[in-house]
C-alpha cells in the first residue's frame, strides 16, 4: 500500500469518527431516553406486581381473621369489612360473604350478592356462572319456577362452564312438574356426555333408576 493511499484511509478513518461523534451529541439523548424507558418501564412492572400480590396478600388475611368467627352472622358482617380493589378479589369476597349469609339464613341477601358478582362483566364467565348458578340454587323455595327455569337453560346452554349441573337441575324441575319423560331425556343425555365428572353421573343414574330407567348403556357410551 502506498503512503498516498495510507493517508487517504487515516483522513477517511478521522471523518467517520468525526461523523459518528458529531451523530452522537445530536441524537445520543434519543438513546439515553430509550434507556430509560426501558429501565423505568421495567422497575414500574416489578413494582406493580409487588404491589398487586401485596394487596392479594392483605386481603386473603382479611378474610382468614373474618372466617374465624364461629357465628355465620358475624362471618358475614366481618367479610362485608373486607377491602378488595381488585374484580377478582371482591368476587373471591362476595362468594365467602354470601355463602356466610346462607348459613345465617339470609339467604334473599346471599343471592342478591351473588345476582351482582353474576352481573360483573369485568369477571371471567366461570365466576358468573358459578354465581348466578348459587343464587338460583337458594332460590329454589321463593323463585317462581319458570324464573328458575329460564335462568338454568342460560347456564345449561352447550358448552357453558356449568352445562351438566345446570341440565341437572332442570332434570329435577321437569320431575318437580311431574314430566318424569322429559326428565329421564335431559338426565340420559347428561349421563352419555362426554366430560361429566364421576359424581354427577353417579347422581344422575341413581336418578335414573330410580325413575325406572336404566342409565347403563348411556353411562358406557358417555
Amino acid at each position: 500500500m502506498s503512503d498516498t493511499d495510507s493517508f487517504i484511509d487515516e483522513v477517511t478513518e478521522e471523518v467517520r469518527r468525526d461523523r459518528l461523534f458529531l451523530m452522537l451529541k445530536r441524537y445520543g439523548w434519543i438513546g439515553a431516553v430509550a434507556v430509560l424507558l426501558i429501565v423505568g418501564g421495567a422497575t414500574w412492572r416489578e413494582y406493580s406486581r409487588a404491589k398487586a400480590v401485596s394487596a392479594a396478600q392483605d386481603v386473603g388475611d382479611q378474610i382468614s381473621a373474618a372466617l374465624t368467627a364461629n357465628d355465620a352472622a358475624d362471618r358475614a358482617a366481618a367479610l362485608a369489612d373486607v377491602s378488595a380493589s381488585e374484580v377478582g378479589a371482591k368476587a373471591v369476597v362476595d362468594f365467602a360473604q354470601a355463602a356466610a349469609l346462607a348459613d345465617a339464613g339470609e339467604l334473599e341477601k346471599a343471592a342478591s350478592l351473588l345476582d351482582a358478582v353474576a352481573q360483573q362483566s369485568e369477571l371471567p364467565q366461570i365466576y358468573r356462572d358459578i354465581a348466578a348458578f348459587k343464587s338460583v340454587i337458594l332460590q329454589a323455595d321463593t323463585m317462581p319456577v319458570e324464573d328458575r327455569r329460564l335462568r338454568l337453560e342460560t347456564l345449561a346452554a352447550a358448552g357453558g362452564s356449568l352445562q351438566f349441573l345446570a341440565s341437572e337441575q332442570l332434570a329435577l324441575l321437569d320431575i318437580e312438574a311431574g314430566d318424569t319423560d322429559a326428565a329421564l331425556a335431559r338426565l340420559k343425555e347428561i349421563a352419555a356426555s362426554a366430560g361429566v365428572s364421576r359424581d354427577l353421573q353417579e347422581r344422575v343414574s341413581q336418578v335414573i333408576v330410580a325413575l325406572g330407567g336404566s342409565p347403563e348403556a348411556e353411562a358406557q357410551e358417555g
